[in-house]
């Protein structure tokens, strides 16, 4: 399993924390260190919808003009901006052999689809 993220991101904390309290071994993908690639991206959009993975309530999303914000208005801008701006995608993400499985973080879904 693998968790995508930034690991100064109070979500991707108390998703990481759940993850080892209830002993269920992952990996650590920091997207701000080692990226994201259009194909990830494009596969979490397929599977949760781009609008989703897009952060709109980050301080990243929020930096930008509403004229900026109003071109991003479909899975192929949103993936091009995501790749030159990791920390607007939502977090974290967890992938179970290559299949993205969760976004974010809710207590109650993390024990039903993993626990």
């Amino acid at each position: 399993m693998v968790v995508y993220g930034i690991p100064n991101c109070n979500t991707v904390k108390k998703s990481l924390d759940w993850l080892k309290a209830h002993q269920i071994d992952f990996e650590f993908h920091d997207f701000k260190k080692k990226g994201i690639t259009p194909e990830k991206l494009n596969k979490w959009c397929d599977t949760f919808g781009w609008e989703i993975v897009l952060n709109r309530k980050g301080l990243t999303w929020k930096k930008l003009t509403k004229e900026e914000q109003a071109t991003i208005d479909n899975q192929e801008k949103a993936i091009t901006y995501l790749v030159e701006n990791t920390s607007a995608i939502k977090r974290p993400i967890i992938e179970k052999e290559e299949v993205a499985i969760l976004i974010s973080f809710d207590e109650s879904l993390y024990s039903q689809t993993l626990a």
